[in-house]
């Protein structure tokens, strides 16, 4: 019990004022990306900043993995802008909070290991197509409206804002340098937006996105008809944000891990972020899911704890009730300077250099799912396609491996030893191995070296068994599970399993 309620770990050593300062740096870059996306999806901006607080808090205090970061995420809300479009606010925030109960249920239903079966050259797509992502979204800061069309700047405000960006760039590659006591990427926040206070530079700033003043998030029960058909509208959507929100967070908990070397509880995080999805929906929040860039940012400066993500979560909340008129002034270059550094240090560059030793496949893998990410946005997708294509190359190289060695005994009795998997891919080449019409009238086939994995196997030693029989020839197969024994109805007369030896594996059906 005192396990199920221990929410921190007081064992663990934690350094406060990293914690404390990777909060406040996590803070200022969730706010415009927050605002940025909510907009994105015609949602009031404050709607964005209430998911931020709400899912970060949520997630930073119950959720599977210390240093991870939550917020209004884009990949989750590009999915609910048809629904907003077609319905309205009401039925996103319903789609939201059901959204919510399916990630609890995976959660509960402990389905979360499962991203362990995502490949090697799948994170690497994943990683290097957000990668790509976060940086192309940054050169919207870039762009300004005139009369009414989007353009991009020019003259001075466009000089301004690329020297205000390698100036914010140039301290997060030379601050650590000097000391590392405090987050390189704050200590330029905050350099260029006294530079730009101090001299009175007009360039683009948090304010010019949306106003970031309100109140506290308000409770309220979406206003939508409780029938069937609601739920035929909302239920895909949820479904979908579950899927992507799932996705991005269980990659990015994977991410941290490999990072921190320690690991994190998959199924809480996803129950964790759950219970964010239906406080969102019930607290005019926009959903959300863990944030990569942010998380990133979060680890670069130190944090290793939950209390960075408190922190942070706080934060937002105190500048959307107090400190709106501060942060309205940040300049939006030197946010934009650091998000580009989290781009390129999120790449993983390591990629080029082993990319002549990697199989084509894996290439052809990593590539592909990087795409995807890059056009469609589309995290679950991407990944989605990259695990179905790495597990059928995996079936058709496994299936190539199946062999048999066979001879005659003394007993003039034929033996075939049996060496590789027997599933679906490897099924005909299996039954390829076997000379059923020459063959002596005893035969043994010898699995020690093989193994009977699904029901096409089953079915394939059943055909084979009863080609035999046929022909009035015996066949005895060693080392099979009690499983395929019992499965083989049709073949009981002329098996012979050796119990003895039998493994232990039960047969995946």
């Amino acid at each position: 019990m005192k396990k199920a309620f221990q929410l921190f770990d007081f064992t663990q050593k934690v350094n406060y004022k990293n914690e404390i300062l990777a909060g406040f740096t996590v803070a200022m870059t969730m706010i415009p990306e927050s605002l940025s996306f909510a907009i994105l999806a015609g949602f009031p901006p404050l709607v964005g900043l209430y998911a931020a607080f709400i899912a970060g808090l949520v997630t930073a205090i119950f959720g599977g993995r210390p240093g991870m970061i939550s917020g209004g995420a884009g990949a989750t809300v590009i999915v609910l802008i048809a629904l907003m479009k077609s319905h309205g606010i009401e039925y996103v925030f319903a789609a939201v909070a059901l959204g919510g109960v399916v990630q609890i249920c995976i959660g509960l239903f402990k389905l979360g290991k499962f991203i362990r079966l995502v490949p090697q050259p799948v994170m690497f797509g994943f990683v290097n197509g957000l990668a790509v992502v976060i940086f192309m979204s940054q050169l919207e800061q870039f762009k300004t409206i005139v009369n009414g069309q989007v353009s991009w700047l020019q003259g001075t405000p466009l000089y301004i804002m690329t020297g205000l960006v390698a100036l914010t760039i140039g301290i997060v590659l030379i601050f650590p340098k000097i000391t590392k006591a405090v987050p390189a990427s704050l200590v330029a926040i905050m350099i260029v937006f006294a530079l730009v206070i101090v001299l009175n530079i007009e360039t683009k700033t948090v304010e010019d996105i949306a106003s970031v003043q309100g109140g506290f998030p308000p409770f309220h029960i979406p206003n939508i008809p409780l029938s069937f058909d609601t739920l035929k509208v909302i239920f895909p959507y949820s479904v979908i944000v579950a899927a992507v929100g799932l996705t991005e967070g269980l990659l990015t908990l994977n991410l941290v891990d490999e990072i921190t070397g320690t690991r994190g509880n998959s199924n809480r995080e996803c129950i964790a972020q759950g219970s964010s999805n239906i406080l969102n929906g019930f607290f005019y929040g926009m959903g959300g899911c863990p944030m990569i860039a942010q998380t990133l940012v979060n680890l670069g400066a130190g944090s290793r704890a939950r209390l960075s993500g408190i922190i942070a979560a706080l934060t937002i909340l105190i500048i959307i009730l107090f400190g709106a008129p501060v942060i309205g002034k940040l300049p939006m270059a030197a946010l934009v300077g650091v998000m580009m550094m989290v781009a390129v240090t999120t790449f993983e560059w390591a990629s080029f250099r082993i990319i002549n030793k990697m199989p084509k496949h894996d290439i052809f893998v990593g590539i592909l799912v990087a795409l995807i990410t890059i056009v469609l946005h589309n995290l679950a997708l991407a990944v989605l396609i990259g695990v179905i294509i790495s597990a059928l190359v995996f079936a058709w190289e496994s299936a190539k491996r199946i062999r048999a060695k066979h001879f005659i005994d003394e007993n003039g009795i034929k033996n075939y030893e049996i060496f590789g998997p027997l599933f679906f891919g490897s099924t005909a080449g299996f039954l390829e191995k076997f000379d059923i019409v020459n063959d002596p009238d005893h035969v043994i086939i010898d699995f020690k070296e093989s193994r009977v994995s699904d029901m096409s196997a089953i079915e394939a030693l059943n055909n084979l068994t009863k080609k035999y029989n046929q022909l009035n020839k015996v066949v005895e197969l060693k080392h099979l599970s009690e499983d395929c024994r019992q499965l083989l109805k049709n073949a009981d007369a002329v098996i012979n399993v050796n119990i003895i030896e039998d493994p232990t594996y039960k047969v995946v059906s």
